[in-house]
């Protein structure tokens, strides 16, 4: 089922642009563009969105949207904004991004959603961030076991408690969210 998007992005070029890269290839995400919060306040009362896209130049902050509770959004950057309003987001989206960040960035937020945007107190082990590490290269439990020197049990274990504390069900999402936490570098899974 293609997750629905609703982008808020006064410019056209930039909207049309980001839905055309996002469409190239294998569409996942149903998208649908306003340009102005009167416009997507009506849309998101008609059809709430899984994922919602927005210039921060046309919001107070992502809480005056009225958005469903555990609605990513994610910043469409151009220009200079301050970080503490960008903080208020789940992520940012740059002009310079690419098909690949941008679909990385969408699906992270996406399965990394919380029920609400005030950030979830969680936080891995070392061990659990090993483990994550070594999912997101690709290794099976054993391998990663006999990496670890502890049982397949531990290793299954760990990742239970990975997938309750991220909320990531797959190894894609888990893989995702390593590299958006810098716990690992892209070139490594090559």
């Amino acid at each position: 089922m293609k997750r629905r998007v609703l982008i808020l992005e006064p410019s056209a070029v930039v909207a049309k642009g980001l839905v055309s890269l996002l469409n190239e290839g294998m569409a996942v995400w149903n998208i649908d563009m306003v340009a102005h919060v009167s416009e997507f306040r009506n849309k998101v009362r008609v059809s709430p969105p899984d994922l919602v896209l927005a210039n921060p130049m046309c919001i107070d902050s992502p809480d005056s949207l009225g958005l469903p509770e555990g609605c990513p959004i994610l910043a469409i950057v151009y220009q200079y904004y301050d970080p503490k309003l960008l903080a208020a987001f789940d992520g940012v989206i740059g002009i310079c991004d690419d098909r690949e960040a941008i679909t990385a960035k969408m699906l992270a937020a996406t399965e990394t959603a919380a029920p609400t945007r005030a950030s979830v107190a969680y936080e891995l082990s070392k061990r659990e961030t090993m483990v994550l590490v070594e999912v997101a290269k690709g290794l099976t439990n054993k391998e990663i076991a006999d990496a670890l020197n502890v049982s397949v049990h531990t290793i299954i274990s760990h990742r239970k408690n990975i997938m309750r504390k991220t909320g990531i069900k797959s190894v894609a999402g888990l893989t995702v969210y390593a590299i958006i936490h810098n716990l690992i570098d892209e070139s490594a899974l090559l």
